[in-house]
Parts: C-alpha cells; sequence; structure tokens
C-alpha cells in the first residue's frame, strides 16, 4: 500500500470536521467519470509520500484536527490499511472512509473493530447498469448489495452518494437506487465534472434543475437527500 496524495486541511472531505486526506492508488474498477484515472490506471508512475512522513505531521496537528479521511483508488484492496487506520486512530482522530463497497467483510471488520467512525460509499449505478458505471461487464453486485445491507444497520455514521453523469444516469437509475438504498440515512447526488484527468473524456452533466428533479424522486425514500458541489 503506497500514500500518492496528501490534503493536510480539508473542511470537505469529512463532513463536519476538520480533517486531512489520505489518498491511496491503485482500484478494482475502472468507473468512465473517475476523477482520479492516474491512481487507479498508474499508481506506480505517481510519487509517492512515506507513511511515517504522513503520520508524523498529523502527530504534530492533532490537537487542531478532528479526523482523516482515507481515500483512493479503491483502500479496501489493501490488508495493510488496518495498520495505518490503527496508528491514526492511536493519535486520537477519527477516521473516514471513502469505499466503492466491493469489500463488504472489510468495511464489517473495520466498522466492528470500532476502527472508522464514518463510511461513505458510492453506487455508482442502478443494479441493471452497474457495469456500464464501473467499466465492468457482467460484474456480481451481489458485493455491492452486501455493503449497503450492512451500512443500513451497522453501528457507524455512514453516506451512500452517486456521481451523476448525463451519459449514465436517468430518472429510472435513480428511482432503481432509490428502491435499492431504502431507509438509508443520507445520500448525496454530485454532478459530475471533467477534472482534466477523467479515465473516459467526453463525458457531460445534467443541468441543475434535472438534478433537483432527482432529489425530489428519492425523497420518498431516503431519509436525507441532498445535492453536494453544485452551484
Amino acid at each position: 500500500m503506497q500514500i500518492h496524495g496528501f490534503n493536510k486541511t480539508t473542511l470537505l472531505d469529512y463532513p463536519g470536521h476538520l480533517a486531512s486526506t489520505i489518498f491511496l492508488g491503485g482500484c478494482n474498477m475502472r468507473c468512465p467519470f473517475c476523477q482520479n484515472s492516474s491512481l487507479v490506471l498508474y499508481p506506480a508512475y505517481v510519487p509517492t509520500i512515506p507513511a511515517k512522513d504522513v503520520l508524523s505531521y498529523l502527530a504534530k496537528r492533532k490537537k487542531i484536527l478532528e479526523g482523516v479521511c482515507i481515500t483512493g483508488g479503491e483502500p479496501t484492496i489493501y490488508p495493510e490499511l488496518v495498520t495505518l487506520i490503527r496508528e491514526i486512530k492511536a493519535l486520537g482522530l477519527k477516521v473516514k472512509l471513502d469505499t466503492n463497497g466491493s469489500n463488504p467483510s472489510v468495511i464489517k471488520s473495520l466498522v466492528e473493530s470500532k476502527l472508522v467512525d464514518y463510511v461513505a460509499m458510492d453506487i455508482k449505478n442502478s443494479r441493471e447498469n452497474y457495469g456500464l458505471s464501473i467499466g465492468l461487464k457482467n460484474y456480481n453486485i451481489d458485493t455491492i448489495s452486501d455493503s449497503i445491507n450492512y451500512l443500513l444497520s451497522a453501528p457507524v455514521n455512514y453516506e451512500f452518494r452517486t456521481t451523476i453523469v448525463k451519459e449514465h444516469h436517468s430518472a429510472e437509475d435513480l428511482l432503481s437506487i432509490g428502491n435499492w438504498i431504502k431507509g438509508a440515512k443520507s445520500y448525496y447526488l454530485q454532478s459530475y465534472k471533467d477534472s482534466g484527468e477523467i479515465l473516459s473524456p467526453g463525458l457531460s452533466n445534467h443541468t441543475k434543475d434535472t438534478l433537483l428533479s432527482f432529489v425530489n424522486l428519492l425523497k420518498p425514500y431516503i431519509q436525507n437527500v441532498e445535492l453536494r458541489g453544485v452551484d
């Protein structure tokens, strides 16, 4: 496991907390709208930051920072993730995990061991179109369903979120997702934006009005539905 990026201070990545963000490389999905394509496709060519340097910074700032967000890539593909989180927790900091939900046993183990305080799981698309939005045909979504079902009743704060792409997401897809995660505490819709490092360029975003209509469609299914990062 290698750290390929470190945002020392953020008010956005961990809701309600002043935090740092750690970026890990590598992923088991190939989402066309991924904004960190180099981390996903070529992590070996992305500069690394020694874990000891990151932990040293966190130790110096532990009285100011409240938490750390661990994102990727996909963090749960690494067995060493547990060790990194334990070292962060030893500093008295909260940990938020960003995940695609493909490894439900890892998520459950981290939650049950009280190693994570918040889980943000990406829902890539409806069950019918999941393969399209993760770049993998005939993908077995049982693991995704297992992660969803676990988080819906898990003893941890969580959110589901979807990056909405015009070419991938219709009203029908959002209704299907609403039924899939029915009863969830929080679901955030994030509008697609081209970061300049998109895995498959040429995609586009829905209008704000369309996104708001999606929010209204989902309200009967989920306790809290909001747009995030939309002007």
